[in-house]
């Protein structure tokens, strides 16, 4: 039996928004992230945004409800409201306690999102903002000098806001030019010290939020494919141009992954699943095959959806393809033609029949370990190319008893998920190049706001309502990932 390879990458993962704070600190711009208020329904646990319409008028919305919006409502800060990503657990003067303490669990890489605002602060710049380039090179300086590699997405849920007030961002073809210019910089500066990259965090999905993935406001189903359509030109671009100055990096496709099971064998559920699954898994299918596959084109043509495009973009989708495919999982999901099942659940925006052979977390999501297992094995059946598994764990409230967080529940989570995995290597023969956790040091929730649904194994002394000194205690998992690394895997006790 092949264990996992000798190089085989440990860490965690984050994304700037959720963990910097510093909001218009050295010259950041607005983004995306930042028009998302703390107002929540704490009985369905989704978040609300605020924006102004075109008299002025103030305004908000359920996140999960944008395809109501009105075209021309752009959010706003709103005088009064509490951002958590303002300040969220301030990274960007912790930066050096924090990466040392992930040198000390033993990380050999760490998955962090560069800000886009805080490069070009309006998106369209003619020149970088330097300062925002400084605190980058200091963090992956920090970084390199633990022996840390950095994976670094270069979009995660943070568009300028200027994009989507000038032109409703991704929607039109121009944020390609600025996503370009913006790659070239990162690319030229850490030619020598970043060698995985990945160009969009969950690209897929576009298909259930357009705005939290994309800054795209639409109810369209025309405007979300085509704003879909010019973030896979991008990518592409992306790593046609990187390719160009180290031909040495490697770039992912990355999505956000589920298992979907037909609820019965009754072939229109089996169909359904299988309907389901190709609706996120097409954009892995462009960024790693070069094309669009033919059941899309179909679909497209009986919606009477056309997308624009030049007579040269064939051939940048062909040749920017990815080189390995990198996902989140943290549930599968059930799927179902029939309408008289009606008991659903739903994780990291994804939402399908409940499994009645499951467990749930604390959220709801649907603890499926084995799904994991047969996730890579159907990716790398489909794709024949290295995996990257970049997000997975478990969110729960965790409690400090007399300074200490006995988080035994997300240590059994995450050994049966790495016993999975490598079940996935050693026994199916599946390429995985390596594992980071979600939120390896507590953060912000995307979705929510919360800081109540935690997922490192470093808790930070911030609440829901922003209250918190920010102090960092090591959690009872920190210890537990310290052997698991320590050991590549081989001691889960």
């Amino acid at each position: 039996m092949s264990k996992l390879r000798s190089d085989f990458l440990w860490g965690g993962a984050t994304a700037s928004q959720q963990i910097e704070g510093a909001y218009l600190e050295d010259g950041r711009g607005i983004g995306t992230s930042d028009v998302l208020s703390s107002s929540m329904d704490m009985n369905h646990r989704t978040r609300s945004v605020t924006y102004t319409l075109e008299d002025g008028t103030e305004c908000k919305e359920m996140m999960y409800f944008f395809r109501n919006l009105p075209e021309n409502a752009y959010p706003s800060v709103i005088k009064g409201e509490y951002y958590p990503s303002h300040k969220a657990i301030d990274f960007y003067h912790n930066y050096k306690e924090d990466i040392k303490l992930l040198a000390e669990m033993g990380f050999t890489c760490f998955r962090l999102s560069i800000s886009w605002p805080r490069i070009f602060p309006n998106g369209d710049d003619v020149k970088p903002n330097q300062k925002g380039l400084l605190f980058y090179d200091r963090v992956i300086d920090e970084l390199i000098k633990y022996n840390i590699k950095p994976i670094v997405t270069i979009s995660h849920y943070d568009i300028p806001l200027n994009l989507v007030t000038k032109w409703n961002s991704w929607a039109d073809r121009r944020t390609i030019n600025c996503y370009e210019e913006y790659c070239k910089v990162l690319f030229e500066r850490y030619k020598d010290k970043v060698t995985y990259w990945i160009p969009f965090n969950e690209i897929n999905c576009m298909e259930m939020v357009p705005w939290l993935c994309a800054g795209v406001i639409t109810d369209s189903e025309q405007v979300k494919a085509q704003a879909t359509y010019h973030q896979l030109l991008a990518s592409a671009k992306a790593v046609s141009l990187g390719k160009s100055i180290n031909p040495d990096f490697k770039f992912g496709s990355m999505l956000a992954c589920h298992t979907a099971y037909p609820y019965s064998c009754y072939p229109n559920d089996v169909l359904q699943a299988w309907k389901e699954a190709n609706k996120y898994y097409f954009y892995s299918d462009v960024q790693c095959k070069g094309y669009y596959p033919a059941y899309v084109l179909k679909k497209y043509k009986r919606e009477g959806i056309q997308i624009d495009k030049t007579d040269a973009d064939d051939k940048i989708l062909k040749s920017g393809t990815c080189d390995y495919l990198a996902f989140s999982y943290y549930m599968s999901s059930v799927y179902s033609t029939r309408k008289e099942i009606t008991e659903k659940v739903e994780g990291n925006l994804i939402f399908g029949i409940k499994n009645p052979y499951l467990p749930t977390s604390e959220w709801g999501w649907q603890i499926d370990p084995v799904g994991l297992r047969i996730t890579l094995n159907y990716l790398y059946d489909r794709y024949q190319m290295p995996l990257f598994i970049v997000e997975n764990g478990l969110g729960a409230e965790d409690k400090v008893v007399n300074n200490e967080i006995n988080d035994d529940y997300r240590i059994s989570y995450l050994k049966e998920h790495i016993e999975q995995l490598k079940l996935a290597v050693e026994q199916d023969g599946v390429d995985l190049l390596g594992y980071t956790t979600w939120g390896c040091i507590d953060l912000i929730s995307a979705g929510t706001g919360e800081m109540e649904k935690r997922y490192g194994f470093i808790y930070v002394d911030k609440q829901n309502d922003g209250s918190g000194t920010l102090k960092r205690v090591k959690k009872k998992s920190f210890y537990w990932y310290q052997k698991v690394i320590e050991t590549n895997g081989e001691n889960l006790d």
